[in-house]
């Protein structure tokens, strides 16, 4: 719908005219619950006083991109040339290159949250490469999928409640299904 041309709303227009819109605006709109949360909670919770510190997006060609870099249509055609596969070199490259930089950015001590799914490899495998102990997530997402993971992630930024992260390393990567969340009260 963004890479219409007859498409006429806000985003749209943007991504095509100039410099384009932020990365995390267009994949919210691609995405819908699950990533709107992961970019809501990620803003709730990053923190502003760490200069190492920074909201970045997997993309399938450009490696770990901050969320607020603008994004054109050109380069959103890009990006659907690629499919998110552990092999392809076009995306493994870049991202094994931003994880090095991202690892020497954070040093020895810091810790990376992923809010992607560790289910399958092709999130974890490049990252737990370079991370190590480092990568984390949270213990929450076992046995969650997208939209529940996402809804869990929009009611902790705005209960301002943060999850409890463990290593990716040593984690069970797959498990039972937790109970359903119990819906808002409004």
């Amino acid at each position: 719908m963004v890479l219409s041309e007859r498409a006429s709303f806000d985003l749209a227009q943007r991504v095509r005219v100039g410099a384009g819109a932020p990365l995390g605006e267009v994949f919210s709109f691609l995405s819908g619950l699950y990533f709107r949360g992961k970019l809501t909670y990620a803003r709730a919770f990053a923190d502003p006083s760490d200069r190492r510190a920074g909201v970045f997006v997997i993309t399938p060609t450009d490696g770990l991109c901050p969320v607020d870099e603008p994004v054109d249509l050109a380069r959103l055609r890009r990006f659907a040339t690629v499919d998110i596969e552990g092999d392809d070199p076009r995306y493994r490259g870049p991202l094994d290159r931003d994880a090095r930089r991202l690892a020497r950015r954070i040093g020895p001590s810091g810790e990376v949250v992923l809010l992607g799914s560790i289910a399958t490899g092709k999130y974890v495998d490049p990252l737990l490469a370079v991370l190590g102990e480092r990568l984390r997530f949270p213990a929450d997402f076992v046995g969650r999928g997208d939209m529940s993971r996402g809804g869990l992630l929009l009611r902790c930024a705005r209960a301002g409640t943060e999850l409890t992260y463990v290593g990716v390393r040593d984690t069970v990567r797959r498990g039972p299904r937790p109970p359903r969340l119990l819906p808002l009260v409004r």
